[in-house]
């Protein structure tokens, strides 16, 4: 599986700089506190590849993470959810979407 990474130019003005929620978990959490994410896995009784697969970059938060690393860490679930919802929004390839004209919703 590919690493996933934010797009790097600008998107219509929106999440230009989302980072990687596992990159945040390790650098604003993890790794200030001198905890590995076995320890945090360990802690949660997870998996330890969950974790690491997250610090990694190989896999995305799931709302059952979001919901551990809440309970653990002092943030919330919605926390978790918005930097995950963040960077998918600015990893999206734009120019997909380009052609689709707006829905007619009135009559």
């Amino acid at each position: 599986m590919p690493r996933l990474r934010p797009i790097k130019e600008k998107r219509h003005g929106t999440f230009e700089n989302s980072r990687y929620p596992g990159r945040i978990l390790k650098e604003e959490f993890l790794d200030p506190a001198g905890i590995s994410a076995g320890a945090l896995a360990r802690h949660l009784g997870l998996p330890r590849t969950r974790i690491e697969r997250l610090v990694n970059e190989e896999t995305g938060v799931t709302v059952d993470t979001a919901m551990f690393l809440a309970r653990a860490l002092g943030a919330t679930p919605q926390f978790w959810m918005s930097l995950q919802n963040n960077f998918d929004i600015a990893s999206a390839d734009a120019e997909k979407f380009e052609g689709v004209e707006r829905f007619p919703l009135s009559a």
